[in-house]
């Protein structure tokens, strides 16, 4: 018998839309940056600038839903807190080594786990380290239009042209947005399969914050 379980608290649903709607404008704005790939049609019109523009303003956004996930890690819910991707007690080492396994085509059944399981949260806290990178390299490479003696910018990234030349800055940025577009792909697959897999409404749950759980869960 399954019952709705309330996981996903509003503050986690906002955030994770804020971060996916502002990563997708951030990918498809980033692309056309580093290879534009609109001609513009008359001399007034500044795709360009336009693309730089929703690039920064979505980027700020995505900087405000990860501060703001940072905070939720020690006021929300037992399934949103640190411990749900940094495995720090036993049972959440045996969850992902379990869902490891289980991924690795080594084990049969998907270990139980009402929020993340062991090797999700471990993957989405590794996905928020590079994300951070991915942000500082963005403003070291924005710092370079700004005057030099901007502190903010410097603090933000600028430091990087100190140790690294603007190339080098500019491709870890660009491969790191091909490793976002990956983890993308790969989530929404994986999300659906487990809904098929646990039927467990997991798709559904991050609109609505419930899952359907087992009371007695047999994985």
């Amino acid at each position: 018998m399954s019952k709705g379980l309330y996981v996903w608290e509003v503050p986690v649903r906002v955030t994770h839309w804020v971060n996916a709607i502002s990563i997708f404008v951030l990918t498809i704005t980033g692309l056309y940056i580093g290879d534009p790939y609109l001609q513009a049609k008359s001399e007034y019109d500044f795709i360009m600038g336009q693309m730089r523009f929703f690039h920064f303003i979505c980027a700020y956004f995505l900087i405000a839903g990860m501060l703001f996930r940072i905070y939720w890690w020690f006021v929300g819910n037992k399934y949103a807190k640190i411990d749900q991707f940094i495995p720090m007690s036993s049972e959440r080492w045996n969850n992902l080594i379990g869902t490891a396994l289980f991924y690795g085509f080594m084990k049969k059944d998907l270990p139980h786990s009402p929020g993340h399981t062991g090797l999700a949260g471990l993957t989405y806290f590794f996905i928020f380290i590079l994300l951070i990178v991915e942000i500082i390299t963005g403003f070291a490479l924005y710092s370079q239009s700004h005057a030099p003696n901007n502190t903010a910018l410097y603090i933000a990234g600028g430091w990087l042209l100190n140790s690294f030349d603007a190339m080098t800055i500019r491709f870890v940025h660009h491969i790191l947005m091909w490793c976002f577009m990956l983890f993308v792909l790969i989530h929404v697959y994986i999300s659906v399969h487990n809904q098929f897999i646990e039927k467990n409404e997991l798709v559904w749950s991050i609109f609505t914050g419930y899952k359907k759980m087992d009371e007695h869960p047999h994985h």
